[in-house]
């Protein structure tokens, strides 16, 4: 059964909807998928489980919104853009209570999301107007040589659930600006949260067809996605999760000769020098280590501390996690939430345990209750140990002792991982130098790992991905760039 429903009905349901060709629909087959809650069974909730032909609908509907959108000048895109990022604002209560009830975000988390996810619309709603060209000099006489930008096509999003807005918004939010049509396909974690991505869209006015929205099945995901990267329609694959899913993705779409852009895995250094401001390195390794339940990409996963002061840098940074609140995430007072899964706390759990039975001290963090995984710090971590390699994706700071610069990069860069990196050092010029000497795409200088902004270029080198997000950066992912001549006057051909 195909039905109609606003979009405030569509995000604060428990029975959310698809969004294919501007009509809000169940599955073409009636099938519903239940959303698990890290905070029990009271919230979760029933969305619609899109079969292969959901799918290919809306493709085929992104296609055929590119006679509208794609038309569209870039004032026009940029207005709806605008206006979408206000609605986020609007309904940023009610968008936060689904956030936290699907993956548990924490009151000063799903705040963060909702900042950055409005900053977001609001740059690609500037970015509109620069999809321009330029002109090339040419060698033939009365040819005026253009090289022009225009939209890739359809876009397939494919976004995680640990930042289900701001990462949502990055899977459509630039595409859309330079007049592409996108199919999101959302988290199975997450689907209401994204769901209200698509539904600020859809109430700003943006055509029938230009936004879609994908939720399905975690059983079905990856008939989903395959379906979606092999449409001839889809020109561009835009996926932000774990590596080892990524790398398949990559995969499909090479057989199709599809471009993707991936940001994957991460295994964030921190290096904290001889002559580092102890106490803003502790701030930072705090916030780096457990935001979010060190669910983050770009979490501080290993501590680089040179031995003359890792004592102390540990002790401090021990003492600060015992006193992190860990609680509900309806409390306002918390601020370290659940876990997203059991199957999360097992993995961190394993990891944990595993570096104590090596020889790790861990100075802080008791056994988990439950999704509940207190603030960790192991000291004395070592390659011998799973989670000296091993994405922990939980709220665990390992600190690994080092002897000089030198050998701090050296263990910065022993990693498949290259996503975030940090350098702690009073001397900010010796500091930018080693910067550049670590193999990521991200690196800061007396700031955390964990740093996003709308318009910075976002993006990791080996096992963290390719490709940029952001601003000005995307206009390379996610337009064509041609090469259109002119010619004024004769010209001279050999024969």
């Amino acid at each position: 059964m195909t039905t109609t429903t606003s979009p405030a009905d569509a995000t604060s349901a428990r029975d959310t909807r698809l969004l294919i060709g501007g009509t809000w629909a169940e599955a073409e087959n009636g099938r519903t998928t239940v959303v698990s809650s890290p905070l029990g069974k009271e919230y979760e909730a029933e969305v619609p489980a899109a079969s292969v032909g959901d799918a290919i609908r809306a493709v085929e509907a992104a296609r055929d919104a590119a006679q509208t959108w794609g038309t569209w000048t870039p004032g026009q895109r940029r207005e709806v853009l605008q206006k979408a990022a206000g609605l986020l604002h609007e309904r940023s209560t009610e968008i936060c209570a689904v956030m936290t009830s699907e993956m548990g975000a924490t009151a000063p988390w799903a705040g963060f999301n909702i900042h950055v996810a409005q900053g977001m619309l609001e740059e690609a709603a500037a970015q509109a107007y620069s999809a321009v060209g330029e002109v090339i000099p040419s060698d033939v006489p009365g040819l005026t040589a253009l090289g022009v930008r225009q939209p890739a096509g359809v876009v397939v999003g494919i976004a995680p659930w640990n930042a289900p807005l701001i990462l949502g918004i990055r899977a459509v939010a630039m595409p859309l600006a330079y007049g592409n049509t996108v199919v999101l396909k959302a988290s199975e974690q997450a689907p209401r949260t994204q769901a209200a991505i698509v539904a600020a869209l859809h109430d700003a006015g943006i055509p029938a067809g230009a936004i879609n929205l994908i939720t399905n099945a975690p059983e079905d995901a990856a008939e989903i996605v395959e379906t979606l990267i092999a449409q001839p329609a889809v020109t561009r694959v835009n996926f932000t999760g774990s590596t080892r899913v990524g790398r398949i993705i990559a995969e499909h779409a090479g057989r199709h000769l599809t471009r993707v852009v991936l940001e994957l895995g991460g295994k964030a250094p921190m290096l904290v020098l001889t002559d580092a401001d102890l106490a803003a390195a502790v701030d930072a390794a705090c916030f780096g280590s457990f935001m979010n339940q060190g669910q983050i990409c770009m979490s501080t996963e290993r501590i680089i501390v040179d031995r003359s002061i890792a004592a102390e840098f540990s002790a401090r940074l021990a003492e600060r996690a015992k006193a992190l609140v860990v609680g509900s995430p309806q409390d306002p007072k918390t601020q370290i939430g659940p876990l997203v899964n059991a199957a999360a706390a097992e993995h961190v759990g394993a990891l944990v345990e595993d570096a104590v039975a090596a020889g790790a001290q861990r100075l802080a963090g008791d056994a988990p209750d439950g999704l509940y995984f207190p603030p960790t710090v192991l000291h004395g971590v070592t390659p011998k140990m799973r989670i000296y390699s091993e994405e922990s994706f939980g709220p665990v700071a390992s600190i690994i002792e080092v002897d000089g610069t030198e050998e701090a990069i050296e263990v910065a860069n022993d990693t498949e991982y290259g996503l975030s990196a940090a350098v702690f050092s009073r001397d900010a010029a010796s500091a930018l130098q080693i910067a550049q000497r670590i193999r990521s795409g991200i690196c800061h200088v007396n700031s955390a790992t964990v740093h996003d902004e709308p318009q910075m270029p976002f993006g990791g080198v080996g096992a963290s991905g390719w490709g940029r997000f952001g601003s000005r950066a995307a206009l390379e992912e996610f337009t064509e760039l041609r090469w259109v001549t002119v010619q004024s006057g004769p010209r001279h051909y050999p024969i």
